[in-house]
């Protein structure tokens, strides 16, 4: 059987992104599980390779049905937008939104294409998108307008280790993700994280729901929201026979065993623990597309772009588990 190929956007040309793009198609164990397909602006990943003190041999391709894995060579699918502009390192600039969201686009339509079986994406600058005036409020609502599903439907799975949590709410402000907080949304989570875990391969998942106040309201003493929305979206989950249970404090809920899936209420409540437990191993999925999607939980960081020193840890852990995933279908 062939090994599946797996799409890695290189994300913003003047962060780290297409430099652990680049360690991660070169590194044995992604290599070892999938075929590796860059995608970006081949020019910054030259100025990157060099950087980075990197020489390895650059495939360049205008689409993927171009590419070949035998020979050893990386194949990079041009996804550059024309315009040249000169590479500025570590620094905010639209050219550079517009770039790190065009090699995401192309990834996501070869897989909606079946030209790759999974994209993967390196950090993009969220500055540099709005420099741009594209609204963008993280990749899962990005995925959701490219591949036409509803942005509501589609939602953020922190995974590293044999941990995984699910955000009902990702980059808004506290005050609006509270107000999203309604019974239909949550209850929509849960089922989208149940039939993700299904398609990950686990038969009946069992998934924990935080709260959103403080020790999940203590019945109300510091808060209504379990009572009136939360316990109610798993009860009508549980009479169709998904194994949710909860409320549980957000504080407390981690440490539960037992678990395929920890549901968060607000972006905090997930990604405070994941960093804390695995800063550099953490790997986003967006779930409820179409399309097998993940980036890496961490930044662009602008401040060692052009060092060499981008850890392409998590870009790894994102490939290989999709790639595991790919397989086992």
């Amino acid at each position: 059987m062939s090994l599946p190929k797996i799409a890695i956007a290189t994300g913003d040309p003047a962060g780290i992104g297409p430099e652990i793009a680049l360690k991660a198609a070169l590194d044995p164990r992604v290599t070892a599980l999938c075929r590796p397909l860059l995608v970006g602006d081949p020019a910054a990943v030259q100025i990157h390779a060099r950087a980075a003190g990197l020489r390895p041999e650059l495939h360049v391709i205008a689409k993927p049905a171009d590419a070949g894995w035998s020979n050893g060579a990386v194949n990079l699918l041009d996804a550059s937008d024309g315009i040249n502009t000169p590479l500025k390192l570590g620094t905010v600039d639209a050219a550079y939104g517009r770039a790190s969201l065009a090699s995401a686009r192309a990834a996501i339509k070869a897989a909606l294409a079946g030209e790759v079986d999974a994209v993967v994406a390196a950090p993009q600058t969220e500055r540099s998108i709005a420099a741009a005036g594209i609204n963008f409020d993280g990749y899962p609502s990005f995925v959701a307008r490219e591949t036409g599903t509803p942005v509501n439907d589609v939602y953020l799975m922190i995974c590293f280790d044999d941990a995984r949590i699910v955000h009902a709410t990702l980059h808004v402000s506290v005050r609006e993700a509270v107000g999203l907080i309604t019974q239909e949304h949550v209850e929509r989570v849960i089922r989208v994280t149940d039939a993700s875990l299904k398609k990950l391969g686990i038969a009946r998942p069992k998934i924990f729901v935080s709260g959103l106040n403080p020790h999940a309201g203590e019945e109300g003493i510091f808060g209504s929201e379990e009572i009136d929305i939360i316990i109610p979206a798993i009860a009508s989950a549980v009479k169709d026979g998904i194994e949710a249970t909860g409320p549980f404090g957000a504080d407390t809920m981690f440490r539960k065993k037992g678990s395929d899936a920890f549901i968060v209420m607000l972006h905090d409540q997930g990604h405070i623990a994941a960093k804390l437990l695995a800063f550099n191993r953490t790997a986003g999925l967006s779930i409820g597309s179409p399309i097998l999607f993940s980036s890496v939980a961490h930044g662009s960081a602008h401040d060692i772009a052009g060092k060499g020193l981008g850890d392409p840890g998590a870009m790894i852990e994102a490939i290989t588990r999709l790639a595991r995933i790919k397989s086992a279908e």
